[in-house]
């Protein structure tokens, strides 16, 4: 079997799994629009990473730290089990952590520490 042949009976292979009955029954659900819809959120924070560290939202990065963690349970947790959710959401996890790390590095290591300035003694 030639290099050629065997490309296009993998691609062959992988059209007739996408236009099959069940992938098409599978992307007509929630299971499927709900998490391609919530890619949004880590697509937006991976996009953040180039931004200046001040712009960055210390609690509602907390916020989407926890609710992803949450989400990444749920996924698991339905049945069926969800991984598209839950590689959403994984993603949004190492995403957020990184802006939460960018924002904690701002605001405490990279601050300047202001020198205590000493106060004139009262002259009498």
């Amino acid at each position: 079997m030639s290099a050629k042949q065997a490309t296009e009976s993998g691609f062959k292979k992988f059209k007739d799994f996408l236009f099959s009955k069940q992938s098409l029954r599978y992307m007509c659900t929630t299971h499927f629009w709900g998490p391609v819809s919530n890619f949004g959120i880590p697509v937006a924070a991976i996009l953040d990473l180039k931004k200046e560290p001040d712009l960055i939202s210390g609690p509602m990065t907390g916020s989407l730290i926890m609710y992803s963690l949450v989400f990444m349970r749920y996924s698991l947790a339905v049945t069926p089990q969800n991984y598209l959710l839950f590689g959403c959401h994984f993603v949004n996890e190492i995403a957020q952590l990184g802006q939460g790390f960018r924002w904690a590095k701002h605001h405490y290591v990279d601050t300047p520490k202001k020198e205590i300035e000493p106060v004139p003694e009262a002259s009498t």
